[in-house]
């Protein structure tokens, strides 16, 4: 029983990661219809951004790179990431995109798998500023965080009668991140005008046009705020894992993009749950003493809700329009 709640914990704390890429792909999919497989790469530079931004701080302030970093100073990195990947998204939508529109739907594909290979070359080039090296294809560490002399990655305990389960700083501010952005845009999508101006843009271009929408803005303000959130998840990353490299965008992109179709591509609250559900399952197979293939187990799921249930637990079917 205690390791069936461990593997919970674990599981959620994984899938809340999965959750917030996954946001930004059902976002971009409801508005526009298209699949952003630069996705997990503006995740990537999120977590490069929050990272850099810690060690100039430190510089600045006359501090080891590798020491610790205190939480006021991890929160300037994420906020800093997510302005910087809402830019990126921005450009990605401007100039890639856009053009596009009108185009075929194979273009657009075709174009988010360029986007995505370009991302990763470039930050697998490596160079100096000073004494201090920026990306390239060697791991970059992640300053911990610490509060109070107590590091996050250290564990909590509860402990009683029949239940040992534990769980890091880490895992936490996972959560809270987690439940902070989903709640935040939940908000934004239903009570807000700008959200009201996606949901009609999501319905109809032509329609939202002539009441008056600006769609291009609707369009790009949904993909800056996509890669804001994603810009969060590679902050969490690096705060859980404590290295970083230009290709760790790829395998997290692609399960969060499993994530937002288990849940139903478009509903938030569906890619939420999505990446909740694929975490958990990844910790129950690691568990089961199949940790080699937790990976595949991700794209098996796939196969069966395509075969199954196509348009996810809480998609809906909709009409083809002729």
């Amino acid at each position: 029983m205690n390791d069936f709640f461990q593997q919970i914990i674990n599981g959620l704390a994984v899938g809340s990661m999965y959750a917030l890429i996954a946001l930004g792909y059902t976002m971009v999919y409801g508005v526009l219809r298209l699949i952003n497989f630069a996705h997990g790469d503006v995740y990537m530079v999120g977590a490069f951004v929050a990272c850099y931004t810690t060690r100039l701080i430190q510089q600045a302030f006359g501090l080891d790179d590798n020491a610790g970093q205190s939480l006021w100073t991890a929160l300037l990195a994420m906020m800093v990431a997510m302005v910087v990947c809402a830019g990126l998204g921005y450009c990605i939508e401007r100039f890639c995109y856009r053009p596009l529109r009108k185009s075929s739907r194979l273009y657009a594909l075709i174009t988010a798998i360029g986007v995505s290979l370009l991302l990763e070359s470039l930050l697998q080039i490596q160079f100096y500023i000073g004494n201090m090296r920026f990306f390239g294809s060697t791991p970059t560490h992640v300053a911990q965080v610490e509060v109070a002399g107590t590091n996050l990655s250290d564990r909590i305990g509860w402990i009683n009668d029949h239940l040992h389960l534990t769980i890091t700083w880490v895992d936490v501010l996972t959560f809270l991140a987690t439940a902070i952005c989903l709640l935040g845009l939940r908000y934004i999508v239903m009570h807000t005008r700008t959200g009201k101006a996606m949901r009609a843009v999501s319905v109809n271009f032509d329609a939202s046009s002539l009441m008056g929408i600006n769609v291009n803005s609707i369009i790009s303000f949904t993909f800056m705020l996509g890669s804001a959130l994603a810009a969060v998840g590679g902050f969490v990353y690096g705060l859980r894992y404590h290295t970083i490299e230009p290709l760790m965008g790829v395998l997290y992109g692609l399960k969060a993009f499993i994530a937002a179709v288990i849940g139903g591509i478009g509903n938030i609250p569906g890619a939420a749950m999505g990446g909740l559900l694929l975490g958990l399952v990844e910790a129950f197979v690691a568990y089961g003493g199949g940790a080699k293939y937790q990976d595949a187990a991700a794209f098996v799921i796939l196969i069966l809700m395509l075969l199954v249930r196509p348009d996810g637990i809480f998609g809906k079917a909709l009409p083809e329009k002729v």
